[in-house]
């Protein structure tokens, strides 16, 4: 049996929630991205997909834009856009398209039971997107994925 745990999230505001909302850092380019965050200063995209702050020409994989994320996702701590759970939880969330839904849990789990096995992955994914999710989240000390 899989070992899960409640934690203690990061989670916007209940009136912020619809603006910090944001699609999937991997199902928008660099531009996209920054056309979608336009005119919204707490979309999470600036700390998912923060090289939208910085220069267009940036290399998305350099640090200065994990560095950037991280300045970002401590701006959101800081003017209360994000907040801390006070307790460890677990979430429960729901998805709907196209008229279909789907219920999920969201817990913290054991690493070894996903390198095991037991946690099965719902998707093959490319090593250079592994690398760049691992270095923004070794940078910011947080894992911002959605989660569905």
């Amino acid at each position: 049996m899989s070992i899960i745990k409640p934690f203690s999230a990061l989670r916007p505001e209940a009136q912020l929630a619809k603006q910090v909302a944001s699609k999937p850092y991997d199902v928008l380019n660099s531009a996209e991205a920054k056309i979608e965050a336009q005119g919204n200063p707490i979309s999470f995209l600036h700390i998912t997909k923060s090289e939208i702050d910085l220069a267009d020409d940036i290399d998305i994989h350099s640090q200065e834009v994990y560095d950037r994320a991280k300045e970002n996702l401590d701006a959101f701590i800081s003017r209360n856009i994000l907040f801390k759970e006070n307790k460890p939880c677990y979430y429960i969330y729901q998805f709907i398209m196209n008229g279909r839904s789907q219920t999920g849990l969201v817990a913290a789990s054991s690493v070894a039971d996903y390198e095991t096995g037991l946690i099965k992955k719902h998707e093959f994914t490319r090593p250079e997107k592994e690398k760049d999710r691992i270095e923004h989240m070794k940078t910011i000390g947080a894992q911002t994925g959605n989660v569905f």
